[in-house]
């Protein structure tokens, strides 16, 4: 399951729990670029990508956004991927509830 480029770069600014304003201002992307990467489907050249990830806090999350790969021991996460709910995974709900 490939995400879009658009799309990763979103979930990685909301994991961070950052709006485009601070995301553009820590990784020197001008925020109307940034918005035509999230909102419009334009695809960052290899500058803004280099921006992003030279950035400590962006760094775990390059094995997945570049190759749709983790490996935790690494240090390389996927960012929370709470918001696109659950699979079917064929099972019925279960009954127990949480928190």
């Amino acid at each position: 399951m490939s995400i879009e480029t658009s799309e990763k770069l979103k979930l990685i600014r909301e994991s961070e729990r950052m709006n485009r304003r601070q995301f553009a201002e820590l990784t020197g992307i001008p925020y109307g670029t940034l918005s035509g990467y999230e909102a419009d489907g334009k695809e960052p050249g290899f500058n803004a990508i280099q921006k992003i990830f030279s950035q400590p806090r962006f760094r775990k999350y390059r094995d997945w956004f570049m190759f749709d790969e983790v490996s935790p021991e690494s240090g390389q996460i996927a960012p929370v991927l709470a918001h696109f709910g659950q699979g079917d995974n064929g099972l019925p709900p279960s009954d127990q509830k949480t928190g």
